[in-house]
């Protein structure tokens, strides 16, 4: 009889949802390696903080397998190694999904944005907060939950030759990732798909001779020894990039630990925005110790270039609303919300 009540008691218990200690493995992993900002806070800030707050608020233990640099998932892989269940957590940019996630690289439709970064996430936020459809895809379609948005740097031009205007670019092979090449197609440049892990050599072997990019990736990279010039045109500071969890593992999670998880993913997005913050200026004064050419472009380039894009946010919209995507909503919340941040356009798109 006895027997009977304490199972009968652990199998309430079970149904209930009781909190029982155990040990839980989350494998996380990025494409990219530690020496990104983004990533570098998923190692030394998002996984020590859960690990930390589960251990101290919790009954359960958890433990992190980290895989960085592609040795889980490469750059492209990672929203299908979430979704399969290879890997728990994903960090990765939506510029990698062009055909998945069209409507993620809204900032990258709006070029000549802020270029703070804590500013880029505040208002992506807004954006993903007033429009449902932007997370809930990746539960309803991808089998993943969306954590966390993250910052880049702002967007600049890095280049192997000097320029002074955009005409000086016309033809020149420069690199980007995904829409971010329409940028360098409206200068009339030859725009290269590339990514990070693979711009050394692409750069060094003349596959191309400039790459649109932060100035952490030029320092982190070694661009600078391929690359001896750092142009600040102030593209912007983009979010699109985000931290995921598949849902099925998710959903095994105790309820404490998940609330854990979801307050430091976004502490951690917070974190993405200021720390790129912090680190811009530091970045461009450590090129210049190696020796690189830094300057800025005059306003009436940037205006320049801006005009030569003008219509191009307006055919983005309809040609992703023609999808059924919400996009012309998404690109007119984004100009508001950059507007409110107090954000000045050089060139202010129009959408209908």
């Amino acid at each position: 009889m006895k027997r009977l009540v304490i199972a009968t008691a652990l199998a309430a218990a079970l149904a209930s949802g009781a909190a029982i200690a155990d040990d839980i493995k989350l494998r996380i992993a990025s494409g990219h390696p530690a020496v990104n900002t983004y990533v570098n806070l998923m190692q030394n800030f998002f996984v020590p903080e859960v690990t930390k707050r589960v251990a101290a608020r919790t009954k359960h233990k958890i433990e992190f397998i980290e895989g960085y640099g592609g040795s889980m998932v490469k750059t492209a892989e990672t929203l299908e190694g979430v979704q399969s269940g290879i890997i728990d957590i994903g960090g990765y940019c939506f510029c990698f999904e062009p055909s998945n996630l069209p409507l993620h690289a809204f900032q990258v439709m709006l070029p000549f944005g802020t270029m703070d970064p804590e500013t880029s996430v505040k208002l992506a936020r807004a954006v993903y907060d007033k429009v449902p459809y932007m997370s809930e895809i990746f539960e309803k379609k991808y089998n993943q939950k969306l954590i966390g948005l993250i910052a880049d740097n702002g967007y600049n031009l890095g280049t192997s030759f000097d320029w002074a205007k955009v005409a000086d670019l016309k033809g020149r092979k420069l690199a980007g990732a995904g829409l971010n090449l329409k940028w360098l197609e409206y200068a009339g440049a030859t725009p290269v798909q590339s990514s990070l892990p693979e711009a050394y050599t692409a750069m060094q072997t003349g596959v191309y001779n400039g790459w649109i990019m932060f100035p952490s990736g030029w320092v982190n990279f070694k661009l600078y020894e391929v690359g001896k010039f750092y142009t600040e045109v102030g593209f912007g500071a983009i979010t699109w990039h985000g931290l995921t969890i598949n849902s099925a593992r998710w959903a095994k999670l105790p309820k404490d630990v998940q609330q854990i998880i979801l307050e430091v993913a976004r502490e951690y997005e917070t974190r993405t925005g200021t720390v790129n913050k912090e680190n811009y200026p530091k970045q461009l004064e450590q090129l210049k110790g190696f020796g690189t050419t830094v300057k800025s472009v005059p306003a009436s380039v940037r205006v320049e270039w801006a005009n030569s894009l003008k219509g191009w946010p307006q055919e983005k919209a309809a040609e992703l609303d023609k999808q059924g995507l919400p996009a012309s909503q998404v690109l007119k919340l984004a100009l508001e919300e950059a507007e409110k941040l107090g954000h000045k356009w050089p060139v202010r798109y129009a959408i209908k």
